[in-house]
């Protein structure tokens, strides 16, 4: 699919999070990254920032296999892909979308 922006992409990828444990996950994920990141931004240590994907994306992997039974939506829109999985964080963290 062609989305014009990143306003058209977003109702999709919710779509594609619709399972809560899924989006539970995501949320975990996403926790994680932001912790990670201060860690490194603390630190300067590097080695840190290896570990973003492996706990950003193998919470969201296992979510979409085991509890969403679909693909992880980065594959194909990686930019707006990520700004999703940000945007949803958001969403869930302010009460505007349920996950917990």
């Amino acid at each position: 699919m062609q989305f014009k922006s990143f306003s058209d992409y977003y109702p999709y990828h919710l779509k594609k999070h619709s399972n809560l444990t899924c989006r539970r996950l995501h949320f975990l994920g996403t926790c994680g990254v932001i912790a990670l990141f201060l860690i490194f931004f603390f630190t300067g240590n590097l080695l840190i920032l290896t570990f973003l994907p492996l706990i950003g994306y193998g919470l969201a992997l296992i979510g979409h296999i085991a509890f969403e039974k679909n693909k992880i939506t980065i594959l194909n829109h990686p930019l707006y892909g990520i700004m999703g999985d940000f945007k949803m964080f958001w969403d869930i963290l302010f009460g505007r979308i349920k996950a917990f």
